[in-house]
This record gives structure tokens, sequence and C-alpha cells, in this order.
């Protein structure tokens, strides 16, 4: 019998009789899950059998959980390319770090009296950051640079779409080309300049401007893989002694192009209006050079409009066209467009020339959104930079006291003309001026180009006896002047390493490029996007191995320097470009 003792359910062990309404052991323990085994511990296989089961259902979990990690992924990264025809337009800032940004923001709510919200076109399409070192150094220049977004890869300072072991790398572009693909470039710099040269030709270093220059139209081992280049560079497609012309040889590249490989030309802005205007459709391929070297900062440019066109009328003449050119294609058109001069200001120091071209970048971008915009056939719009050039800060510590919160935009707002022009008047006012005198020197140099060219009235007599003195650093001179009284800081005229935007209207894959990735990152969604075979490309390139002729050397050996020693050569490409720049003006 039980007790107050005995627990609750506890076994009775009495033997039930015929006529008990109480349980017998086998009874009981059946009613609370035992059994006489489990009682005295289970067996040693059930014991087995639970954990086996217990395992099962941990591994199966975990299954679950990473198959739907996987397809998220998967999801947020898968390229639901369109079935049909795609454009994809491409945009590199030259030179254009996070800091330049915030300064033109700035500038242009200043200028315009706008609210601190009303932000920058680039703002509203922020997309994430992109890492930039070369293979062979942590600072890149533009042609590492140029060569990871055309050929997906890494390689040395200097290099035009050639990787560290001297053979050439298919580039995004070359690719499209032979898909189907319209293409094209669009600059404001040089044509054969390290940005633009990276997508058409392969060079060991970018001092080959010359060899660039007949690669890109058509003499080299791909034939000719561009339908359309607008920007700068004429110098180097005409020959040696001829007006205007930079090579190094008696080749007549413009010629060439037209007789060999069927392109149209057009040589200044007049041409140019009855394309832009829309009196005529632009027979392609189309090759149009504006300017001797580069067409001139923004700043200055708007001064000399009906000379030379500006990167955002360069770059819907050429989206109207390529359009136009694929309209019955199965194919799109790829079209490179480059705000190249941000990077030259940049090198400069001239916080003026840069928020102009930044702004007329932002301009030039809001373009190319509206276009894909209203188009019919699907595309995507990623912008980036290549590196950033002048490590930029805004703000400038002027005096050794407690620094002042604060820069003054007003200042990069009174100035008229970019540092450069300025320095190149100068120039041109000493080689044709018999007047030794230093004090008529400094009324010139106050009177016709630090008042009305900067907007600066408080030119100390240090300042305009530095620029009497030394006129071979004008151009720094002039820019320091406005840095200073705007309080912008520069801790380089070279590039710097730090990470630079990426921008993007967004579209099938994009997320790949979201969040802070490697530069080749960028170019390995360009190819990926269009859907092209860069690999095969490469392969071509190498399995040629192309004759000097081929590859455009002509009359010229190609450099066999070790990379790190082309890199060296590398370094002096601003020195080499200011040098041809005031040649030029001093003609």
């Amino acid at each position: 019998m039980a007790n107050a003792t005995t627990p609750l359910l506890a076994n009775d062990r009495r033997e039930a009789g015929p006529d008990s309404n109480t349980f017998n052991d086998s009874e009981e323990d059946a009613l609370q899950g035992q059994s006489r085994t489990t009682r005295t511990g289970r067996s040693w296989h059930m014991r087995l059998r639970e954990a086996l089961l217990f395992a099962w259902a941990l591994l199966a979990t975990a299954g679950v959980l990473v198959l739907a990690v996987w397809v998220s992924h998967k999801q947020q990264t898968a390229f639901d390319k369109p079935a049909g025809k795609r454009n994809l337009i491409f945009m590199v800032s030259d030179g254009m770090g996070p800091a330049p940004l915030s300064m033109t923001r700035s500038f242009r709510q200043y200028t315009e009296g706008l609210e601190y919200g009303d932000t920058l076109t680039l703002d509203k399409y922020f997309w994430g950051s992109s890492r930039t070192r070369s293979s062979s150094s942590l600072v890149t220049d533009s042609a590492a640079g140029a060569t990871a977004f055309s050929c997906g890869k890494k390689s040395y300072n200097g290099a035009i779409s050639t990787l560290p072991n001297s053979t050439p790398c298919g580039t995004v572009l070359e690719a499209a080309k032979k898909a189907g693909y319209k293409t094209g470039l669009v600059v404001t710099t040089d044509i054969t300049d390290a940005t633009p040269a990276c997508f058409a030709s392969h060079v060991d270093i970018r001092s080959q401007n010359d060899d660039i220059a007949v690669q890109e139209v058509g003499n080299g081992t791909l034939g000719r893989v561009v339908d359309l280049m607008f920007g700068g560079g004429r110098c180097r497609f005409l020959p040696n002694g001829a007006e205007g012309g930079c090579r190094e040889d008696d080749i007549d590249v413009v010629e060439m192009a037209k007789n060999n490989y069927g392109w149209n030309y057009m040589g200044d802005r007049a041409a140019f209006d009855e394309f832009w205007e829309g009196k005529k459709e632009v027979p392609l391929p189309m090759l149009g050079l504006f300017a001797d070297t580069d067409i001139p900062f923004e700043l200055d440019r708007r001064n000399m409009n009906d000379i030379y066109p500006s990167l955002s009328e360069m770059a819907k003449t050429a989206l109207r066209t390529l359009e136009k050119a694929t309209e019955g294609s199965d194919q799109g058109f790829f079209l490179m467009i480059e705000g190249s001069r941000i990077d030259h200001a940049g090198h400069g120091n001239d916080p003026a020339a840069q928020v102009r071209e930044v702004l007329e970048y932002d301009k030039t971008f809001k373009a190319v959104a509206d276009f894909l915009e209203k188009s019919e056939t699907p595309g995507v719009l990623v912008a980036t930079s290549d590196h950033e050039t002048g490590g930029l800060s805004v703000a400038l510590q002027v005096h050794a006291e407690y620094p002042q919160y604060l820069w003054y935009p007003a200042v990069l707002a009174n100035a008229s003309s970019s540092s450069e022009y300025l320095a190149h008047r100068l120039h041109g006012h000493i080689a044709q001026t018999s007047d030794g005198s230093t004090d008529n020197l400094k009324k010139y140099i106050n009177d016709e180009l630090v008042t009305p060219g900067l907007g600066i009235h408080d030119a100390s007599d240090d300042e305009l006896m530095a620029l009497a003195s030394n006129p071979e650093q004008a151009q720094n001179l002039f820019a320091h002047m406005i840095s200073v009284r705007a309080q912008i800081g520069w801790s380089t005229h070279g590039h710097s390493a730090v990470d630079v935007n990426i921008y993007s209207s967004g579209g099938p894959g994009a997320d790949a490029i979201r969040g802070n990735v490697e530069n080749t990152d960028v170019g390995q969604y360009l190819r990926e996007y269009l859907g092209v075979d860069v690999d095969a490309v490469t392969k071509e390139l190498n399995e040629k191995k192309a004759s000097k002729r081929d590859l455009g050397m002509i009359g010229f050996e190609m450099f066999t320097d070790a990379p790190g020693e082309e890199s060296t050569k590398a370094d002096d490409h601003w020195a080499a470009h200011a040098k041809l720049e005031t040649e030029r003006a001093e003609r």
C-alpha cells in the first residue's frame, strides 16, 4: 500500500487481482513511457539511434541555413542579364577622390544659393568604393588603374593593358567589339593618354603615345576595335614637322586612319557642331580630335566655347550616335567617358579649376543617366575613379594658432581662369617682351593676371616677386595663391592611395560592385554585364605574338625593361605633360 511518503506514480509492485483496478508492473511501465531496460539504463543501440537522429537534425538544420545564405547571395549577385541587347556606359573621373566631391558640392551650394540638402547628381547614385593599389605600388597611376578596369587585372604603374610578365591582356572594349557591340571613347585629354589607351592598345609604358595612336585607329593585332573617338591629342596623329604635329616620326596617322581603316575625321568645333546640333548623323567610324593636346580646363574652355566642345556635349553626341548605329542590331554599345582633367587640376593643386571640372563631369553623368532612363534598350551606368590626385583636404591651417573650422568657396568663385592658363599667358608675355624690368613684370602679373584671372586683389609683394623671379613655377605659384586664400590644403602634386567612390544606376549584377571592392572587381563586372569573353581576346593577342608592325611599333623598338624600371620611367608623365603644354603655348 502507498503511504504518505510514496511519490506520485510510484510503482506499487503489488500483484493485481483479476478484478483489481490497479495496473501490473508492465502496464504501469508502459503508461510512464518506461520499460525494464530504461529503468535500469537504456540499451546502447537505443542511445546510438538517438545520437544519430540528433546529429542528422543538426546537419539538416545547418544545411538549410547554408542553402538559405547561398540563395540570398546568388539573388544579390547573380547576373539576370537582359534577354536581348544592352548598353553599358562606363565613366571615369580621373583623379577624383571623395574630397573633391565634398568641395564641389559646397561650392555649388554657395554659388547657386542652394540649401545644404541640395546635392550633386553623383551623390544620388553613390554605390560603394574601390581600392586602387597597383601590382607595383600602393599608389597607382592612371595606366595601372585603367588596366584594372579594361582587363580586370592588376598591373604595374605605367602599363597600358600589359601584365607584369610583359604580355598583353585583352580589354572589355576589344571583347565587346568582337561580340558585335559598337564601341566608343570620349575624353577631354589627349586620346592617347593612359585611360583611353588602356581600352584600345597595348604597350609596355604609357609614354609610347605615338605607338598608341596608330593602334587606336586600327594598326594593331586585332585591327580596328573602336567606332568613335572624341577628345584631344591631335598632335599625336600628325607627322613631325607638320603644323601642329608632335610625333617623333613622319607618319600621318589621320591619313592612315582614313585610307587604311575607313575612319571619318573632324578636327575642329565647326565640324563637330554639324553633328552636335543634329544637322547630320555621325558616320562611323568617327575620329574627332578637337585640341592639339588636351581640351582646356572647363574654367577656361567656357570662354573659348567656339573652339572646343565640352565633355557633356561630346558625350551626348556619342550616345546619340551609338544608339542610332545600333538601332537594327542585336547588340548594343559600350562607351567609356572620362572626365580626364579633374586629375590635371589635382596635379596642379588648382581648386578653382578642379571644382569646374567636377561640375562638368556631374553634368555629363546626369546626361548619361537621363539617356538610359529614356532609352528603350536596357543599360547600366557605372562610374568610378582610377585614383585620387593631389591629396586634397577641404581645410588648411594657415596660422600657427588654433585652426579655423572653415573654408571659403567664394575665393574659388572669384577665379575666371585656371592657374595653367595664367602661367601660359605669363610665359607668352615674357617671350614677346624685351623689357627686363622686374617692377614692370610684377605690375603686369598683378594687373593682367592675378586680379582679373584669380580675382585676388591683395597679392603681396613677396607673391608677385616670386612669380616674376620664377616664371617656370608660375602655375604652382598661382594655384598656391588661391588655395591659401580659400583655405584648401594639398599634400602632393602626385597621386594618393585613398579609396575612391563608385557610382551606378544599378541593374543586373550591380551588387557585385556594391560596398568596398577592388578596382579589378569593377573591370570584372564590366565584362560580365556585357557577357563578353575577354580571356579569349587575351589568348588571341598572345597566340599571334604580334610583330612590331602589328603592335604599331613602326620605326620604334618596344621597351624591354623589367616592370620596376618601367614604373620609374612612368613617374615623370606629369612633368612631360606640363613640358608639352608649355611648348605648345609658346609656339
